[in-house]
């Protein structure tokens, strides 16, 4: 009898469930359920204005993910829940939120519903950065050896800058939450009615260290006496392996999304580390590019390193046994969207139209036929911050060489462009470090939807660009976790390492470097480097003194 797994996904504006034999990695059914809430970074349900640089969500869309997309895959695939043996999750990260001892969110409570504090902050969540600025700048007062673990910065999307910001501007939200938790434990805990924390993120996203644990207190009550015993009281300091099994499924929850009562949910992951196995990976050197609204960048190593500006390295923080290693970029998708909703004519969406096409079809056959630097643009792809390696959510983008002529895909064109060479940035950084990079593989819809993009990408990097054979990495990664938790005993697998070897996939089309092109983008890579150390780098903070007008004039 054939066993299946089911892994859920939960993105920035949607959730998805993919139903999958564990025998053979087929996939049998998916199903993705729209957040209702979507973003909320103008304003509250209730109306209640947001400030600038805020990104919330709502938890009770991630329930209803479960409660819509699981019996969805069930009856798709006619599936008996008796043969389904795991259910992995992954989840955006740093996406975080405050919650009462029992796992209620403080924003089911009628006291703190109108308090934007009470809610989860997601990833992009930036109006921490003032304290992310104080939080380094202590750490490097106090020589603490774990920030060069960091790239030398913890970021204003990670974890203590967010709950720091929760202190200082929400002391009632911060008094009245037990803990402070992952979106990916969170979700885990309400499936399975126990609290967990995993590896994954409590060492890329919270600065926990598997030898060392935790920053110590004193350097908690150096950022504020309020953090002293932020660990012991809000954070919890149990942290469990990834592959492990956090619990059983509740009856509770077995009524709510039809699977059997007690079926093995692995520990929270988070999207882009769980899309490795998916890719078969299961060594070093290889990076993998998770392609989405931002980018993630996951390469495994057998050495600690310490390489500035990455998100962070973290022992089995990917796989067991080896350095787990993050970079990433804020802004990919996001901005090829804002070239859509800003930039585009109404005669270009009326022949789109004509023609049968989406405009980011359309736009893109008009931007491939250009040649490399044809348009005389370049573009810095800092529309929403810098995640590597500068980590700073307060640089934004540049668009440079416009003129009368410029057209809109030309403007696609050059942000497509500028996040191929802020991830050869990346890469160059990684070799410069100690870190090869020798292979690059791509994962998401636009690795898969978009040939144009991924030439650019490997006409840029001088690099085979080889593509993940799922179109759901992180679901289908999800999935073998959860294979892996129900174990093989069950039906599943012993580890990761032989569900990814098994049922790893990676396309056998692949895409190679034009050695024209190359050339032409070594030119423009130089100007780009220039422009990010100009801008990114001290020599002209233009950026953040309009940011601070901005908000002068925003008040």
């Amino acid at each position: 009898m054939a066993k299946y797994s089911i892994g859920v996904d939960y993105g920035t504006l949607s959730g998805r469930a993919l139903l999958i034999d564990v025998e053979t990695g087929e996939e049998l059914a998916s199903s993705v359920y729209e957040y209702p809430h979507q973003v909320m970074d103008q304003k509250l349900p209730s109306g209640k204005k947001l400030p600038q640089d805020w990104a919330l969500q709502h938890p009770q869309d991630y329930l209803d993910v479960l409660y819509h997309t699981i019996p969805e895959v069930l009856k798709e695939a006619k599936v008996s829940p008796e043969d389904v043996i795991g259910l992995g999750t992954d989840f955006t990260a740093c996406t975080v939120l405050p919650v009462k001892r029992d796992g209620t969110p403080l924003c089911f409570l009628p006291e703190f519903e109108d308090e934007p504090h009470a809610y989860v902050k997601l990833w992009k969540h930036h109006a921490a950065q003032d304290k992310a600025n104080r939080l380094n700048e202590i750490a490097q007062q106090r020589g603490e050896k774990w920030l060069q673990n960091y790239g030398g910065k913890i970021s204003s999307e990670w974890a203590i800058p967010k709950l720091w910001q929760i202190a200082e501007e929400a002391p009632a939200v911060y008094d009245g939450m037990d803990r402070f938790i992952e979106a990916a434990d969170w979700i885990v805990w309400q499936l399975t009615g126990k609290e967990s924390r995993n590896s994954c993120t409590a060492g890329y996203k919270a600065i926990w260290n598997k030898r060392t644990g935790y920053p110590s207190e004193e350097f908690f009550a150096a950022l504020s006496p309020k953090l002293t015993h932020a660990v012991k009281e809000k954070l919890g300091t149990e942290i469990t392996p990834l592959g492990q099994k956090a619990g059983g499924i509740t009856a509770e929850m077995a009524k709510l999304t039809g699977l059997k009562e007690g079926t093995a949910v692995s520990v929270g992951n988070v999207d882009a580390h769980v899309c490795v196995p998916a890719a078969g990976i299961d060594g070093p050197a290889k990076m993998l590019a998770i392609i989405g609204t931002s980018t993630c960048h996951m390469m495994m190593g057998t050495e600690e390193k310490q390489v500035p500006g990455m998100c962070g390295v973290v022992e089995d923080g990917i796989m067991p046994g080896y350095f787990g290693y993050e970079a990433g970029q804020s802004c990919v998708g996001d901005h090829f969207a804002w070239v859509i909703d800003n930039c585009v004519p109404a005669s270009y969406r009326e022949e789109a139209k004509k023609e049968g096409k989406n405009i980011h079809a359309f736009l893109r056959e008009k931007a491939q036929l250009q040649k490399p630097g044809e348009s005389g643009l370049l573009a810095l792809d800092w529309w929403n911050g810098n995640r590597s390696i500068l980590v700073d959510a307060d640089l934004s983008g540049v668009l440079l060489g416009m003129t009368l002529q410029t057209k809109p895909e030309e403007i696609y064109r050059a942000l497509i462009e500028a996040t191929a060479y802020g991830t050869r940035v990346l890469v160059e950084n990684y070799r410069a470090h100690g870190v090869p990079v020798e292979e690059f593989i791509a994962s998401g819809g636009i690795a898969w939807k978009d040939p144009m993009t991924m030439q650019i990408y490997s006409d840029v990097l001088n690099m085979p660009v080889k593509i993940v054979g799922t179109l759901q990495g992180p679901a289908y990664g999800s999935a073998l976790f959860g294979a892996v938790a129900a174990g093989k005993e069950a039906g599943g697998y012993e580890d990761i390492f032989a569900a990814a070897r098994r049922l790893g996939k990676v396309k056998q089309e692949f895409y190679t470097p034009i050695p024209e092109n190359v050339a032409v983008y070594e030119k423009l890579y130089q100007e780009y480097v220039r422009l990010h150390d100009y801008f990114g780098r001290g020599e002209n903070d233009v950026m953040k003194r309009l940011k601070t007008l901005k908000k002068e004039q925003s008040r």
